[in-house]
């Protein structure tokens, strides 16, 4: 089992920055692969980065260059750094821990954090 807590949401106008971070609990935070979604209203949820239990990272084209995943395994932290915001970033922040197995995948989210790009 793992616990996920999300916070660093807030309030950013365009082209500022927020780093999100997510503590997680439970055993074995090493060898999960790490992620970052989100949803806004009326959209579907989104994977928006990912760093694998090997550091290999990728993200959705929207969000290349400006944002940064990474994670603290001695810690049990993902972070989400957001750079250079735009209004269509707007959306409820999740994070996600990931580990397949050969009949099923275990799936942890946390709760969400509110990111809102606006001036």
């Amino acid at each position: 089992q793992v616990q996920l807590v999300e916070s660093g949401g807030g309030l950013v106008q365009p082209g500022g920055s927020l780093r999100l971070s997510c503590a997680a609990s439970g055993s074995a935070f090493s060898i999960y692969t790490m992620g970052w979604y989100r949803q806004a209203p009326g959209k579907q949820r989104e994977l928006v980065a990912a760093i694998t239990s090997g550091n290999s990272t990728n993200y959705v084209d929207s969000v290349k260059g400006r944002f940064t995943i990474s994670r603290d395994n001695a810690k049990k932290m993902v972070y989400l750094q957001l750079n250079s915001l735009k209004p269509e970033d707007t959306a409820v922040y999740y994070c996600n821990a990931k580990l397949r197995h050969v009949f099923r995948t275990d799936d942890y989210w946390g709760q969400g954090t509110q990111v809102t790009v606006s001036s």
